[in-house]
């Protein structure tokens, strides 16, 4: 597969603080790559100096061959960004606002053939304000392929959408894959990363600390289970100071924890032996395959929205 976007040595500071941290990476043409970080970890001022919205202090960008720091004019005909929230005027016609967008570039897709990409043809002559919230994300995905991109920008398209609607965005994204669409994800859903993405690199404090596959990623971090329970904070507390070597325990909530384990069996035994011992009050347990959220809590100890 060849590269397509090339990022070298990224940095961009606000004063003392870095809040990108010499990051480089790469992304294949045709492949959803997921760009995961904690608020305030780096990757929104990453893809936004990629989008060409911020000038880094330092470091290069690449996308399609073109230097996209110094070449900015090409680089917007060839990227589409779908950006967390979108603005429009209530009372335009969604053929309208697309048919706008479009006269914005030097090529642009006839708007039927976007409001098809994106299952929206029964809607062309619908008011804007009367779109489910569901639609008005299929819009924004509509105007962000307005100009027939090679690389799409995707930040966060599923926010707010009910269970339906986010599998309908998906399938959209999929789709535009086969394509060969080169798709940036960024996403606080989890299971949208390992639904979607080829690979998936998570940010913190300004640096990559981890990049590869969504079963690298649990593999290469010992993750093959995870046990889960609820517990008062002092009795957590007892466990992290009495019980070493069956995996680490993250706080994921007030009351709920998280073993992440390689012996499943012996870390559910050690843990029972240990509460009973104790009197340590457990409740809820259960035990399931581990995730890429947990590895994301094991490398970086806190959430997405944290």
């Amino acid at each position: 597969m060849s590269i397509v976007v090339k990022v070298n040595n990224l940095t961009k500071r606000y004063g003392d603080l870095i809040a990108v941290n010499n990051v480089s990476f790469s992304i294949e043409k045709g492949e959803i790559f997921g760009f995961l970080g904690p608020n305030g970890a780096g990757k929104t001022t990453t893809v936004e100096m990629m989008e060409g919205l911020r000038k880094p202090d330092s470091g290069s960008i690449e996308i399609c061959g073109i230097d996209a720091l110094n070449k900015s004019g090409k680089i917007k005909e060839i990227i589409g960004a779908q950006l967390q929230s979108t603005t429009i005027y209530d009372q335009i016609r969604v053929k309208e606002v697309i048919d706008l967008f479009g006269s914005y570039y030097k090529k642009s897709l006839p708007s039927i053939e976007l409001l098809k990409e994106v299952s929206l043809t029964d809607k062309e002559n619908a008011f804007y304000r009367t779109l489910s919230g569901g639609q008005k994300q299929r819009v924004a995905m509509a105007l962000a392929l307005v100009n027939d991109p090679e690389v799409l920008f995707l930040d966060e398209p599923t926010t707010g959408l009910d269970p339906q609607a986010r599998r309908n965005v998906w399938s959209i994204i999929t789709n535009l894959r086969k394509r060969g669409k080169t798709i940036i994800l960024t996403t606080h859903y989890m299971e949208e990363a390992e639904q979607l993405c080829q690979r998936v690199g998570i940010i913190d404090h300004g640096k990559i600390i981890a990049l590869d596959t969504t079963g690298n990623l649990i593999a290469n971090a010992g993750l093959e289970s995870a046990i889960e329970f609820s517990s008062s904070q002092e009795d957590a507390e007892k466990i992290l100071q009495g019980l070493t070597g069956i995996g680490k325990i993250i706080q994921q909530g007030d009351n709920r924890f998280i073993l992440n384990t390689k012996e499943s069996s012996r870390a559910l035994k050690e843990l029972t032996r240990f509460s009973d011992e104790n009197n340590i009050n457990m409740e809820n347990i259960s035990v399931r395959k581990a995730t890429l959220e947990d590895v994301f809590l094991s490398l970086t100890g806190r959430g997405l929205r944290e």
